[in-house]
């Protein structure tokens, strides 16, 4: 026999055995495989524990206005909207995320009036004499270019008005 924890195919074997539904011929072969493998006795074991745990428990009785309680809370739950029937049941677990949303709402609208306050920026670094004068000499430079290019532009466009047409 091949042990029923390891296969598939007879792992239906040790259930029906511990549920005390197995016929004789293969509760003798599965009670001397048992014998031999440690891990179906332990299986059979903790199944018996279980099954005698059941066998001892007991329900407890119904109270007489179960049933009063029951009707009385489903003509509640009719009378609500769709929406606090959908919603009703859950709603303490729609606020457990808006918490921390809003905690890091709030965090961030603190830091942007911080960051915002006007106490709080750098003073503006005064320009050196030296940066204006490169500045200047720059844009002296390109005018002069376009000049240039407009000298050279003006000369041809006279050329050209004084041919005769």
């Amino acid at each position: 026999m091949k042990c029923p924890i390891e296969s598939q195919e007879n792992a239906e074997l040790l259930l029906s055995y511990s549920a005390r539904r197995l016929d004789s011929e293969n509760t003798a072969a599965l009670e001397a495989h048992m014998s031999n493998c440690q891990a179906c006795r332990e299986f059979r074991d903790s199944q018996t524990a279980l099954w005698a745990a059941l066998d001892q428990w007991e329900a407890r009785p119904v109270s007489a206005d179960f049933d009063r309680r029951l009707y009385r809370k489903i003509e509640e739950q009719q009378q609500l909207g769709w929406w606090a029937r959908i919603f009703g049941p859950s709603r303490p677990m729609f606020l457990r995320p808006a918490l921390p949303l809003a905690a890091t709402a709030c965090l961030l609208l603190v830091a942007g009036f911080i960051i915002d306050t006007p106490g709080m920026r750098p003073a503006p670094v005064a320009e050196t004499p030296q940066v204006r004068e490169v500045e200047q000499v720059e844009r002296t430079l390109d005018d002069l270019e376009m000049l240039r290019q407009f000298n050279l532009v003006a000369p041809a466009s006279e050329a050209d008005e004084s041919r005769p047409m």
